[in-house]
């Protein structure tokens, strides 16, 4: 088996800021994370984890980005219209393929408030680099067609801005972003972490600021739970009940960016003797 994967799951700009804080607060207790072998990133996660994976900036750092102002982003809403549609698709489907798949078509026809282009700024301007680095990062999406989870990484010859953009990409929030011809929504529409991608690492961390699934789409602690059925030592962070009243009842407002990073800061300290027992030879 391959050594540490840092798995960091979907759940919007507070979802970001949240695991930031987490991940800050092990690192000051002497549990640093931004060191494991391999990072995946799903939407919110697919942020941190390319932040983190650069190498530019430090925790303390990205952390300190997540308590300033929320200059040069731009709020999204789930409205009640869209969540019903969410629901319905739920409903009728009966893989996370099929789920997938109708939330794609969704995602193709609605009208979102900005283009394509003004959502991969915002994107780029989260990221200290826009090149891949050379330690071992995977990106989420999902194939518009065939509702299939797809990973991106260096070798996958797309830019890495792309695959952020595609990967934070929610349906009928975001636009529907095209790569070489192909169209892309968001990875956390498969599952909230997809921590499965982790098999075959001897030590799993997933911090999951959406801790829930449905009848389609798997929870992070059951996909734990199977990591661990082979072999793997898994600790598993999904939001407190703090957490959860800091990131309010929109994740995709910026303005509650920084009082999630200070939650999951405080948080942190919860899970410090978990994670290091993961970690530990």
């Amino acid at each position: 088996m391959a050594d540490i994967a840092l798995v960091l799951g979907s759940g919007g700009v507070t979802g970001s800021a949240w695991e930031t804080g987490i991940l800050h607060g092990l690192a000051e207790a002497g549990v640093d994370l931004s060191t494991a072998d391999l990072i995946i990133g799903s939407s919110a996660g697919a942020v941190v984890g390319a932040q983190l994976a650069s190498g530019r900036l430090g925790l303390p750092d990205l952390y300190a980005r997540q308590l300033a102002g929320p200059q040069g982003e731009t709020g999204g809403r789930l409205g009640t219209g869209t969540l019903m549609r969410y629901a319905r698709a739920v409903l009728t489907a009966d893989t996370p393929e099929a789920y997938g798949r109708k939330l794609a078509r969704m995602a193709q026809t609605a009208r979102t408030e900005v283009t394509a282009a003004e959502r991969r700024a915002v994107i780029a301007n989260r990221l200290p680099a826009s090149e891949w680095p050379e330690r071992q990062l995977r990106i989420t999406a999902v194939h518009a067609a065939t509702g299939e989870l797809h990973t991106f990484d260096k070798d996958s010859g797309i830019p890495l801005v792309d695959a952020v953009t595609a990967s934070c990409a929610v349906p009928a929030v975001w636009p529907v972003v095209t790569i070489d011809g192909q169209d892309w929504i968001d990875g956390g529409v498969y599952s909230p972490a997809n921590a499965h991608l982790a098999a075959g690492y001897e030590r799993v961390v997933v911090i999951a600021p959406t801790a829930s699934g449905n009848k389609v789409i798997v929870p992070p602690r059951s996909q734990a739970t199977d990591l661990e059925a082979k072999g793997a030592r898994v600790a598993v962070i999904t939001p407190d009940a703090p957490a959860r009243k800091a990131f309010g009842r929109n994740p995709l407002d910026p303005v509650r960016r920084a009082a999630a990073a200070r939650a999951g800061l405080a948080q942190s300290a919860a899970h410090t003797a978990a994670v290091a027992a993961v970690l530990s030879s």
